[in-house]
C-alpha cells in the first residue's frame, strides 16, 4: 500500500479519536453547572449534550477552515522536505495533542483541547521545517483569540450576572432558583451546541488539512463525509462523559446555585458562538470557566476559589509550549518510519 495513503489513513482514524476524546474531556464544559445544580441528572445531561454536539458539528465549517490554513499552509507542507512529510506532520501533531488530552483528562484537569491542537500543528511543522513554516498572520490571530477570549467571558459573565440581580432582586428566591433550574435545562443545551459548532471543526480541519497535503484535495472545502464522521466522532465522545471534570468546572471553582449556572452557560454560550461566526476557534474550557468565574466575582469576589482558577491557569499557559515539544518529538520518531 501507497505509503501517503497509509499516513492519511492514520490522520483520518487519529482525528476522529482527537473528536472522540475532545467529546469527553469537554462534556463537562456544557453540562458542569446544570449537573452540579442539579437541574439535569448526570446522565441525561451527557446525552442531551452528546445530541446537541452532534448537531452544531454538522452546522458550520468556518472554523475547520480555519484549523485547515491559518497554522501553516497545508498546500506547501510538501514542499520543503519530500512526499510524505506533510501528512507525517499532522500525524505527529495529532499524536500530541491526543496524548496532552488524555492526560488532563486522567487528572481531571480542565484543559484545552483548542491549544493543544494548535500548539501540537505549530511544534510538528517547526521541527519539520523551521519556524518560517508558520502562517504568522493565520497563528497570531488564532492566538489572540485564545488568549482574550477568557477575559471576554469573565467580563460577559460579571456584566450577566449583574443584570440578573438587577431583574430578580424583589423576587422570592426558592421561586427564582425553581425557575432559573428549569432554565437552566436550555442553557446547557444551547452551550452543547455551540461547542459542537467550533470545538469539532477542529478535526474537520485537521482531515482537511491532511487531504491537501496528500494531494488528494486541492481547495480547502470540508467535504460531506468529513463533516458527519467528526460530527459523530465528537457526539459517541460526549455520551462517555467527563465526569472527573465535571466536578472541577462545576463545584471547586465556586460553589454554583441556579441563577449563576444560566447566567455563565448564557455568558459563554454567546462567546464561543461569536467566535464561531467570525470562523475563530476557541477553548471552550477557558470561556466557560471564565464565565463562571466572572458570575461568581459578580455575585462575591472572595465566593470565587481563585487558587483553582490559578492551577487551570497555569495549566493553560503550560499547555502550548508543552504540546509543542511532544509534537515535535512525535514529527522525529515517525520520520525514523517513514
Amino acid at each position: 500500500m501507497d505509503t501517503i495513503l497509509i499516513i492519511t489513513i492514520l490522520v483520518v482514524i487519529f482525528a476522529l479519536a482527537f473528536d472522540f476524546i475532545n467529546g469527553f474531556h469537554d462534556t463537562a464544559n456544557a453540562i458542569a453547572t446544570s449537573v452540579s445544580t442539579r437541574a439535569l441528572p448526570p446522565r441525561v445531561a451527557v446525552i442531551m449534550a452528546a445530541i446537541m454536539n452532534f448537531i452544531g458539528a454538522l452546522t458550520f465549517v468556518g472554523v475547520a477552515k480555519a484549523i485547515a490554513s491559518d497554522i501553516v499552509d497545508p498546500f506547501s507542507l510538501n514542499t520543503f522536505a519530500g512526499d510524505v512529510t506533510g501528512s507525517v506532520v499532522i500525524l505527529a501533531a495529532l499524536s500530541s495533542a491526543i496524548t496532552w488530552n488524555l492526560l488532563t483528562w486522567y487528572y481531571g484537569i480542565p484543559s484545552s483541547s483548542s491549544h493543544t491542537l494548535i500548539g501540537s500543528i505549530a511544534g510538528a511543522a517547526i521541527a519539520a521545517a523551521g519556524f518560517g513554516i508558520l502562517n504568522y498572520t493565520g497563528f497570531l490571530k488564532i492566538l489572540q483569540a485564545l488568549l482574550f477570549s477568557p477575559f471576554i467571558a469573565l467580563f460577559v459573565g460579571f456584566c450577566m450576572m449583574s443584570l440578573f440581580k438587577v431583574l430578580f432582586k424583589n423576587t422570592n428566591l426558592y421561586k427564582t432558583n425553581k425557575g432559573f433550574r428549569t432554565m437552566q435545562i436550555g442553557t446547557a443545551a444551547l452551550q452543547a451546541f455551540t461547542h459542537g459548532t467550533n470545538d469539532a471543526q477542529k478535526a474537520m480541519g485537521i482531515i482537511t488539512m491532511a487531504l491537501i497535503a496528500a494531494g488528494w484535495q486541492t481547495g480547502d472545502d470540508v467535504q460531506d463525509w468529513v463533516r458527519v464522521a467528526c460530527a459523530l466522532a465528537m457526539g459517541l465522545g460526549t455520551s462517555v462523559g467527563g465526569y472527573k471534570i465535571i466536578k472541577t468546572v462545576g463545584g471547586k471553582i465556586m460553589k454554583i446555585r441556579p441563577v449563576n449556572g444560566a447566567a455563565a452557560d448564557l455568558s459563554s454560550a454567546t462567546v464561543i458562538f461569536g467566535a464561531t461566526m467570525i470562523h475563530l476557534p476557541v477553548s471552550t474550557t477557558h470561556v466557560i470557566s471564565s464565565a463562571i468565574m466572572g458570575v461568581g466575582a459578580a455575585q462575591r469576589v472572595k465566593g470565587v476559589r481563585w487558587g483553582v482558577a490559578r492551577k487551570m491557569v497555569l495549566t493553560w499557559i503550560i499547555t502550548i509550549p508543552i504540546s509543542a515539544v511532544m509534537a515535535g518529538c512525535f514529527y522525529f520518531l515517525y520520520s525514523l518510519f517513514f
